[in-house]
């Protein structure tokens, strides 16, 4: 398998070929050797890279990188990551995904006499399944203190454990913005809660397709109100802490992704509405929406008008438009509006708060604007003349077939035109001139006409 330093120069390193001979040779002198002019972004990903290769070498061609992508090699020995993170001083985004880096670090630093050099130019590193266990991963935090972008998606995780082996202290990384944790099979809001406590200025947080159950931390006391619980102190994870609510960790939280995660009770998009700076919300393809018929009893549009009318503060739902004051007011009256017909103990706390700024409602009356499906017109044709029950969601082709009898001309040859009662004097008849045309499209009632005759 190449090392970096050899698909580097089988990638960026120019090679002879007998086709130049024919070619003028243009002669000029470079800014600088060209043994050193790579790219600031370094694209090998797939290459099958194992190693790093001759440091000395590898230093002068890479010296000035400034974002790496190794996804998809064969990297698994932490001497060989460190030695590439080391001769890229000013290196600010790495991408080490689906490289199998599942090996202790501790024995790879005693191997390579590590002196525990940090790199605070990185800002950004992605770790997307790569197995990494968190003792490594711990470790890794402490040589990148600036670094405002995690990505650990994909790594197996049902735990969180970010606790110092040592001074059992919960590990604290102020300078992490966002947090990619995508498919990890974690499943209890409390895990999550360490991400916050570890990563306390945390401002981004994806955690897509993992099987979240709820955003309440069990068990809370009997009667302790929703959004108000009390939780007893957790197991591993905490030393010396306790979380008094379930957004306690997530002060600064901005954008949330709770896509296709198992959440189900409209008591958690409740606890969702009380996270203090969340401003941005992703809530697709949950249980709440898809299970149970009584759920199915709105439409796309009317869930999205129950997700503002909870949601206070959110500002964009589900990557759509801004919410303005009108669409947040339209959402409140809607939810009013939905609960008010039903018992007491199925309407939510929202509903009595709303009650309070907008009053009782009046419902909305009920107008059916669908067409007749059935509708008693006069047909003509020549010295012909009988009334018809059409049914309006045919075509205008299908029209043509119905009254090729009647008429004696082929569907082809056939010419319709419309005459509405009312306008006809003015505007004469109208032809329907596409096939593919449904006659409700015309507006046609009872006493309307239509005339069948036969093209020239």
């Amino acid at each position: 398998m190449p090392s970096l330093l050899e698909a580097i120069v089988e990638k960026y390193e120019c090679f002879e070929d007998d086709t130049f001979d024919q070619m003028p040779i243009a002669i000029y002198v470079p800014r600088k050797n060209p043994r050193n002019m790579i790219p600031n972004l370094l694209v090998l990903n797939d290459c099958d890279i194992d190693s790093a290769g001759q440091e000395s070498d590898l230093r002068d061609k890479c010296h000035g990188v400034e974002e790496l992508d190794l996804a998809q090699n064969c990297l698994s020995r932490w001497s060989e990551i460190f030695k590439i993170l080391h001769i890229m001083p000013r290196l600010k985004f790495a991408n080490l995904s689906f490289n199998n880096l599942s090996s202790d670090i501790n024995s790879a630093i005693e191997v390579c006499d590590d002196t525990g050099e940090t790199y605070p130019c990185l800002k950004s590193i992605v770790l997307n399944s790569t197995n990494i266990t968190w003792r490594s991963f711990r470790h890794i935090l402490k040589r990148i203190p600036m670094v405002e972008e995690i990505h650990l998606s994909m790594n197996n995780y049902d735990v969180i454990d970010l606790d110092d082996d040592e001074h059992c202290q919960h590990i604290q990384m102020p300078s992490v913005k966002r947090l990619h944790f995508t498919g990890n099979p974690v499943s209890t809001w409390s895990e999550v809660c360490k991400l916050g406590r570890a990563f306390p200025n945390l401002e981004s947080l994806v955690l897509a397709e993992c099987p979240l159950q709820s955003l309440m931390t069990p068990p809370p006391s009997p009667d302790s109100h929703l959004g108000l619980l009390s939780y007893p102190r957790q197991g591993s994870g905490f030393c010396n802490m306790t979380l008094d609510s379930p957004h306690d960790a997530f002060t600064h939280l901005r954008f949330l992704n709770l896509n296709r995660t198992l959440i189900r009770t409209w008591d958690d998009v409740d606890i969702l509405g009380r996270f203090p700076a969340l401003r941005y919300l992703r809530i697709q393809g949950c249980p709440i929406f898809e299970e149970n018929s009584e759920r199915q009893e709105y439409t796309e549009h009317e869930r999205r008008q129950l997700l503002i009318a909870r949601l206070t503060c959110i500002q964009t739902l589900n990557g759509g438009a801004e919410i303005t004051a009108d669409d947040r007011e339209d959402a409140e009256r809607f939810l009013i509006r939905y609960y008010m017909d039903k018992p007491e103990n199925e309407r939510p706390e929202r509903y009595n708060e709303l009650v309070q700024v907008h009053g009782k409602l009046d419902p909305l009356v009920n107008i059916d604007l669908t067409p007749e499906s059935k509708v008693q017109v006069k047909i003509i044709c020549g010295d012909k003349c009988e009334q018809h029950i059409l049914d309006v969601y045919q075509t205008v082709n299908e029209l043509k077939q119905k009254f090729e009898k009647f008429s004696g001309i082929p569907a082809h040859r056939m010419r319709v035109f419309y005459m509405d009662q009312h306008v006809c004097s003015v505007i004469g008849p109208e032809e329907m001139k596409f096939p593919n045309k449904r006659l409700y499209s015309y507006n046609i009632v009872k006493g309307d006409q239509i005339i069948v005759d036969s093209k020239k």
